[in-house]
Order: C-alpha cells, then structure tokens, then sequence
C-alpha cells in the first residue's frame, strides 16, 4: 500500500512519544530515584514498571487527569520497589510534563502537513500539560481531544469517537483520516479496529506503549523512524518501509 498526502483530509496525532520526546526525561527521573535508594534496576526495567502501572491506572473509572495518574503511577513504583514514597519528589514527577521536549522534527513535519489537511491532537494528558506542550511544538493544532475531555484514555475509543465525530461534522469522512501514533498499544490497535488507516512512527530506542493489551496485533499501513520520515513518505519523497511489528 502507497500512501499520499493527497489521500487524506485529516491527519490526526499521538502527542506523548510521536511529537514530545518524554521517554528520556522519564527514564533519567526514575533513574535518578532508583540511584538514590540504592535500586538495582536499568533503565529498561524502570520504564516498563512505569509503563505497566500508566496502562493499568489508566483503565480506572471515572477516570484521573494525567498529573493524578502520575501520582498514583510513582506510588505504585515506589510499592513495586519496596521504598517509601518521597512526597516532593512525587509532584516533580506529577509536574513533569511541562518539561517535556519536542522532537526536533515535529513543529516543521507539523507546519507541512497542516498545509494540506487538518491536524488533531488525540491525547492521553490533561488540557494544561497539552497546552504547555503546544508551546513545546510552536504548533496550533485544528482539534484537540484529550483524556480530560472525554473522560477516558486510549486505547478505549473516546477519543477516536470524538475526533472522528467533529471531523465528520467538518465534512470529513473516516476513510479521509489518517491516524499517526509511536504508541502500539493506544493508536495503532484501536485504529485498526476502528477501520482508520493509520502510521507508525517507531522512533528509535523508544520503549513506552510498544508491549501491553493489543499491541502484538497492530498493524499498522505504513512505518516509519521519524515525522520527517512520514512527511517525506506523504509527499511521495521517498518510499518508508511496509510492514507490520
């Protein structure tokens, strides 16, 4: 399968490990913590306890904003780790996210593609820390839908619901949308079961979202290594690799 930016009228993003570089800031937080209780874990180790505790935070009804999924996810850290729970460094972690990066790629990828198609954001955050990274990007996307908003957090649908919901009310159909996601198990798996097309970008050395419910069955339409990698793709500048995880 080729695809074309031609071939889509909206172009909808994954915020956290698509387009704001988080992973490394995690991993070097954590792994200052475990150096200071003397914890004997490698960065892999502590990010998968990170991300094994998110996922399953995040499937609790009603749901939390971010920062309290943050909170929670650091208690449960420190349980999973035997350590007591340090209460300043634990809202440093809740407050983390208005430092988290861009990829140096995504506000000039961004830039491009919004000359074509609309772009949203489908995000597991709270607005605040959504609006903070948007300053992160440089970027003003043309819907936003978060977990906030819609009380939930992918991979359950809400957010798709939504987004696919207003676009549809801007006369754009599903089979217009591309969906563009680093994570497996939160976009690519629900795309493929909501019959949206979607991109993976696989960014290298990135570990969050690619293991967990759903992930092993992702299939996603195009992968790539970077959002210049899909832009160069989209603009028919280059040929990305087709194949599935």
């Amino acid at each position: 399968m080729t695809l074309r930016l031609s071939d889509f009228d909206a172009i909808t993003f994954d915020v956290y490990g698509t387009l704001i570089d988080w992973e490394p800031s995690i991993a070097a937080f954590l792994g200052d913590w475990a150096e200071d209780h003397r914890i004997d874990a490698d960065s892999e180790t502590l990010l998968m306890a990170f991300d094994r505790a998110r996922a399953d935070i995040q499937k609790e009804r009603p749901a939390h904003l971010y920062p309290e999924v943050l909170n929670r996810c650091f208690d449960r850290i420190c349980g999973e780790f035997g350590v007591p729970v340090n209460p300043d460094l634990r809202r440093q972690f809740c407050a983390s996210p208005h430092t988290w990066p861009a990829y140096p790629d995504s506000h000039d990828g961004l830039l491009r593609l919004q000359r074509s198609a609309k772009i949203g954001a489908f995000s597991n955050i709270d607005q605040a820390s959504l609006n903070t990274s948007c300053r992160q990007l440089d970027f003003r996307f043309d819907l936003m839908v978060t977990a906030q908003r819609v009380g939930a957090y992918k991979p359950d649908w809400p957010h798709f619901d939504t987004g696919i919901g207003e676009l549809n009310r801007m006369g754009i159909a599903r089979e217009r949308i591309l969906h563009v996601g680093q994570s497996l198990r939160a976009d690519i798996t629900p795309a493929n079961k909501l019959g949206v097309r979607c991109a993976w970008v696989n960014r290298p050395g990135r570990l969050l979202g690619l293991s967990g419910e759903g992930a092993a069955e992702a299939k996603p339409d195009v992968t790539v290594s970077s959002l210049a990698e899909l832009v160069a793709v989209l603009t028919n500048e280059q040929t990305a690799a087709l194949k599935t995880p």
